[in-house]
């Protein structure tokens, strides 16, 4: 894979919002293309896109417990909908010091509807 993880990052932190703007997949795609990944086919929903990441050299890692799991920069989440929530689930990167996917996260999990309900989810590493 030739990705430049610090130029996917910093376009992820120059490209964020506020809050979100139900544009994760779109944000998170354009800034893996910023950082020279190769997204050809790529999926419209954020919780289809675990076969491309991997198509794309990353790497599925397993974390039991996320709050004492040390992530690295690059790394990405994919998390499944929830009922009641956004059908088309969520996509976030980890920047080295924050989640980001449209805006900046307070974590991985980008919302009280996704802390509440803890969906199945897949981490990614570059």
């Amino acid at each position: 894979m030739a990705l430049d993880v610090e130029k996917y990052t910093a376009h992820l932190r120059t490209h964020a919002a506020h809050r979100s703007q139900r544009k994760c997949a779109r944000r998170v795609r354009e800034a893996l293309e910023a950082g020279g990944g190769k997204t050809k086919g790529h999926p419209v929903d954020a919780k289809d896109w675990g076969p491309t990441l991997l198509r794309m050299g990353f790497r599925e890692i397993h974390v039991e417990d996320s709050t004492k799991f040390i992530f690295m920069k690059g790394d990405i989440v994919v998390l499944q909908p929830y009922q009641g929530g956004n059908p088309s689930g969520h996509i976030a990167a980890y920047d080295g010091k924050i989640w980001i996917s449209d805006f900046k996260q307070r974590d991985f999990w980008s919302g009280q509807g996704y802390r509440n309900n803890k969906p199945s989810h897949v981490f990614y590493r570059p």
